[in-house]
């Protein structure tokens, strides 16, 4: 009889541990997200994993905690096919993010695309919470140094496939940026299928997207992945000793294209599309570099002159062919004949009388 009471006053804490338990196994799902619906910088289909929670109503999300082991995930539930039997090319994306990340240690941010949804699997373990995970393309905005896996500095973008050994670098110190001085950045990332061609862009938010990409790679995701379901996100994590850094994202859209094979143009803003819903989006102009202005006038004019030289050149040409000069006849010795004449001049005969 004792043994029950003890049983039965314990059963209430025993299942309010279990049920503790088994929601913190529970990712932070579309309940914790309702905020960000009413957001125009986030996607709707968007769920937060681990530690990523939103702030200040909603308007941002941190994805880490200033602690040690601290990780989230920001998911796309959505998934998409390089390969789609509707489609008649492979398609292609591109994404643009807000992101800022705070001084100290820590992983810093990664965009990763898997043929599995690894929210659902997301443990927080690892660097950037993916451990086990080997078949993924992962975009990393490092700040952290370490030779072992071809790390350039401490402040660098690199270009994942399966491992964190980066295939290619970006100096984001070229740029005159930090990417763990506290300061919104914003990322372009666009990937063409028909070329195989990933590009990274980076600047200060609030600047003109930038022409050139700080780090491009080749390669074939459609080879891959071909029609496998892929998910996209965003994670960080602080998975050193000593790792204090916060991860904050402030903006996150995610736009599929179509582009023909026979078309082969530079990725532009994925707002400057058709969304998922054929709803028109904005498309952001370009600003007018005066340097490019200055040379193409001065091209201009050097073509102008050149033209200008040539005309002149061929016009002297022919006019030489055509010009006639008077003719030239030898000169012959005249004869002259001269004659003698006599004059006789006869005196006045008065005149002589006298």
């Amino acid at each position: 009889m004792a043994k029950f009471i003890i049983f039965s006053c314990n059963f209430p804490l025993i299942f309010l541990l279990s049920s503790f338990y088994f929601l913190t196994l529970q990712p932070i799902s579309s309940s914790s997200l309702k905020s960000l619906n009413n957001n125009p910088n986030f996607d709707s289909e968007i769920a937060l994993f681990g530690d990523a929670e939103p702030v200040d109503a909603g308007s941002y999300v941190n994805i880490t905690r200033p602690s040690v082991s601290s990780a989230g995930l920001l998911l796309r539930q959505k998934p998409f096919k390089f390969l789609d039997a509707n489609l008649s090319s492979p398609t292609s994306f591109s994404t643009e993010f807000t992101f800022s990340m705070t001084p100290g240690s820590g992983d810093g941010l990664l965009l990763v695309l898997a043929p599995k949804d690894f929210g659902s699997t997301f443990s927080g373990k690892g660097p950037f919470g993916l451990n086990g995970e080997n078949r993924f393309l992962g975009i990393e905005f490092d700040t952290e140094m370490n030779g072992n896996v071809n790390d350039l500095n401490a402040n660098h973008i690199g270009v994942d496939v399966g491992s964190f050994v980066s295939l290619t670098v970006g100096n984001v110190s070229s740029l005159n940026l930090e990417l763990n001085s506290g300061e919104k950045l914003k990322s372009w990332i666009d990937y063409v299928a028909s070329s195989k061609r990933l590009e990274i862009r980076l600047s200060k938010l609030g600047e003109p997207r930038p022409y050139n990409p700080i780090t491009a790679y080749g390669i074939d995701l459609l080879g891959m992945w071909k029609n496998e379901d892929v998910y996209v996100g965003i994670s960080s994590s602080n998975s050193n000793g000593n790792s204090s850094q916060i991860s904050s994202v402030y903006s996150w859209s995610f736009r599929l294209r179509n582009i023909p094979n026979s078309m082969h143009s530079l990725p532009v803003n994925p707002r400057g599309y058709l969304d998922e819903h054929g709803e028109h989006l904005s498309v952001h102009k370009r600003r007018v570099c005066p340097l490019t202005v200055l040379a193409g006038m001065i091209f201009v004019t050097g073509c102008g002159a050149l033209v200008a030289f040539m005309v002149l050149f061929l016009w002297a040409i022919i006019i030489s062919r055509h010009t006639v000069f008077p003719a030239e006849f030898p000169v012959k010795p005249v004869d002259f004949r001269y004659e003698k004449i006599n004059v006789v001049v006869e005196k006045d005969a008065d005149s002589v009388k006298k």
